[in-house]
């Protein structure tokens, strides 16, 4: 879908059920963020979560649906030689592509209160050709993420890096920031001669019209927390009226019926698989 003219938006995905109602909602891609997973299991968005348990994670999601997974890498899980390894595991397995960002090992939320170190442009640059010479296909996609404006460094070092990234191999370039208005995002766009498509994740600056993105230029939209951020809301919402009212008589109008649960699920295909593949029962006394 990078390669598409027309804006795409790709939705967020922490396990098998959210990637299912994302696909269902008909969106063409899904992100499965290491900040998501890493809620998902209990853990921060520090490298907690391993590049095998991310991997385990993402595999359900292959299972269930069909639509095309980008998996963020984070910052490539320390060098050149495991970030390749996990690419190949990656590809293997039957993901899209992956998303690698250029900051230091291990990675700290770009939305975390904190500093942030940028990588190396040439130790990252080896990172995305490791990753191009370990892709089991042409069709991989690897994603290079700039932090540059995350971490203060500006313009200029955010178009240096680019065109580094781009040289290196890279098949998409993701612009990252945190302010609330999609201004450092509109500079690069200016700025930017490259060839290659860009994508953005505009949690921040979420009030921006998404027409600004498609005059920009903009190949993608990642709505990189959305989905798990809203699951957080609702669960928390319907915890607290359940125990303040002690019972969910109040609820059930409000939630997911038991019938459309087992519907997402494929119960139905499954009693139609046991009808074909299981003998009759047999009837007492015959």
């Amino acid at each position: 879908m990078l390669e598409n003219n027309a804006l795409g938006f790709i939705m967020e995905a922490h396990n098998a059920l959210s990637a299912k109602l994302a696909t269902d909602a008909g969106f063409e891609a899904l992100w499965a963020s290491s900040l998501t997973l890493s809620a998902s299991m209990g853990l921060r968005d520090a490298n907690e979560l391993s590049w095998s348990q991310v991997l385990d994670l993402v595999d359900p999601m292959l299972e269930f649906v069909e639509t095309p997974v980008l998996v963020d890498a984070d910052s490539g899980y320390g060098d050149f030689n495991i970030f390749g390894r996990f690419v190949r595991k990656a590809s293997e397995r039957g993901v899209a592509g992956v998303c690698i960002e250029d900051k230091a090992f291990p990675k700290r939320n770009s939305f975390a209160n904190t500093s942030h170190e940028l990588a190396d442009i040439d130790d990252f640059c080896g990172m995305i050709r490791a990753a191009k010479d370990q892709q089991n296909s042409d069709e991989f996609c690897v994603v290079a993420r700039t932090e540059a404006f995350v971490a203060g460094a500006g313009l200029s070092e955010a178009l240096e890096r680019a065109s580094n990234y781009e040289v290196a191999g890279a098949d998409a370039l993701f612009v990252h920031s945190k302010q609330k208005t999609a201004f450092e995002i509109e500079s690069f766009c200016r700025s930017w001669n490259g060839n290659i498509p860009l994508v953005i994740a505009p949690t921040t600056y979420a009030s921006t019209p998404t027409a600004d993105f498609v005059r920009l230029g903009i190949a993608a939209v990642i709505w990189a927390n959305h989905g798990l951020r809203a699951a957080i809301k609702a669960m928390q919402d319907s915890y607290q009226q359940i125990a303040a009212e002690r019972s969910v008589a109040g609820l059930e109008g409000n939630i997911t019926s038991v019938s459309e649960l087992l519907d997402i699920t494929g119960t139905e295909d499954l009693i139609k698989k046991q009808d074909a593949y299981r003998p009759p029962i047999k009837k007492s006394g015959s």
